[in-house]
């Protein structure tokens, strides 16, 4: 499979609606993976089982707090600068490259890489959704070491990281980061194809791809639209859990995330009804009338009540009507190892994991 130019809008507008709220702003990266493609023709996209299993894949994202990345622009430079610093590093070049979560911006940065560098991209990353920390991925949940890892910023330094084991990786990457201008662009996980194989959630960039195009194109509104792109996928049922106007936002920047609280008043078949989404970069869970009804790992986004599109979390704001969508995650998701790493009580929220399918 083949992504040019004209795939990229729709690509993009998936991921943000599977980011759940997080991944960053995709238009600066839409921009960087369109030249990247103008210029050096489209990418390859390939299934995890087409990878050799010796062949050396990297992946590629953005890193830092939202609220900083739609103001702090990167030159185009920078992804691959993480790249090639890994590559030298273990002394050979990546065979192909991947989404490290799929969501926003960081759906778009893999595919400038893949373009520049002439080598494919896997249908796949290690989230299934975004994530605020580098040890959400299923590669660290199964096993994978996250070093060595590189980070890169816009006035062409790189720090090159080797750590102890993967949350380790996050809080000096987080610190560097922070040090950077809040923003910094991060190659880690290296890995194998039988790692990417064992370990990765597969299908992910051509189901944002289905996604987006069913969501552009409906007359069904967003549920029905995105229901019917992921009938086939490993994802389960997606529901409208709430709709309403926004009435509250307390949102700060700390740490190097964007984290708060957002409040719904309740329209239509909720109007006597409130719901409250905690969010870290990415929504975590919400409450309606004070009960959790979602949490993570689930997918809870935020659309646009008339026209479907995914609102992030740095850009909630009072009076917005807006409908709340959750979609199951798949079940390597949902496994006790990796409830460990991203379950609610892992990022304080006061309950055990709530899935969709029981609530």
């Amino acid at each position: 499979m083949w992504i040019d130019v004209a795939d990229l809008e729709d690509i993009a507008l998936g991921a943000t609606i599977l980011g759940t709220g997080g991944g960053g702003d995709p238009h600066v990266g839409k921009l960087v993976a369109r030249q990247a493609i103008e210029k050096c023709g489209p990418v390859e996209m390939i299934r995890p089982d087409e990878l050799d299993d010796d062949d050396l894949v990297l992946v590629s994202a953005q890193m830092g707090a939202p609220t900083v990345a739609v103001e702090k622009l990167p030159a185009g430079h920078e992804p691959m600068a993480s790249v090639e610093r890994v590559e030298r590093e273990l002394g050979r070049k990546a065979d192909a490259t991947m989404p490290m979560e799929c969501g926003g911006i960081n759906s778009m940065f893999p595919f400038a890489v893949a373009a520049r560098k002439g080598i494919p991209l896997v249908n796949a990353d290690g989230m299934g959704r975004a994530f605020p920390e580098l040890q959400h991925e299923t590669f660290n949940v199964y096993g994978v070491s996250g070093t060595p890892a590189a980070l890169a910023d816009e006035h062409g330094n790189t720090c090159l990281l080797e750590t102890t084991d993967n949350e380790r990786l996050e809080w000096h990457a987080r610190g560097l980061t922070i040090r950077m201008g809040g923003v910094a662009y991060v190659t880690d996980y290296p890995m194998s194809g039988t790692e990417v194989q064992d370990t990765a959630i597969p299908g992910t960039m051509s189901l944002a791809r289905d996604i987006g195009e069913a969501v552009r194109t409906t007359d069904l509104g967003p549920v029905a639209a995105i229901r019917a792109a992921t009938e086939e996928s490993i994802y389960g049922d997606p529901t409208q859990l709430f709709e309403g106007k926004i009435v509250d936002v307390r949102r700060r920047t700390e740490d190097g995330f964007v984290v708060g609280e957002v409040a719904i008043e309740g329209l239509g078949p909720d109007a006597d009804a409130t719901m409250e989404i905690e969010f870290q970069n990415e929504n975590l869970g919400a409450r309606r009338d004070g009960e959790w009804v979602a949490t993570v790992p689930d997918l809870i986004t935020v659309t646009d009540r008339e026209t479907g599109e995914p609102i992030r979390t740095e850009a909630l704001r009072y009076g917005a009507r807006v409908s709340v969508i959750g979609i199951p995650t798949p079940e390597i998701m949902r496994t006790d190892e990796a409830l460990d790493v991203w379950g609610p009580r892992t990022f304080g929220l006061e309950t055990d994991f709530i899935p969709l399918t029981d609530s």
